[in-house]
């Protein structure tokens, strides 16, 4: 397993991550973002936005989209 694997692998996303820094963090998480409706991410006023406070205006249960997140 490379380093690059192992920072991507150690990075835990929390209600307070804001989706800016998820997005650098692990750029792979755009897809499930945009699989559960997220699809103002590119949104420069989301980017400062938490997962929690996204979650919230987009009605969803913000412990399902970390469990994802997460995996």
């Amino acid at each position: 397993m490379s380093i690059q694997d192992k920072k991507k692998e150690s990075i835990e996303v929390t209600r307070d991550t804001l989706i800016g820094d998820l997005i650098k963090m692990k750029p792979e998480s755009i897809d499930t973002l945009l699989r559960f409706g997220m699809g103002c991410i590119a949104c420069p006023a989301s980017l400062n936005e938490t997962i929690e406070e996204a979650c919230m205006v987009h009605g969803m249960d913000p412990e399902f989209l970390l469990e994802r997140l997460n995996q």
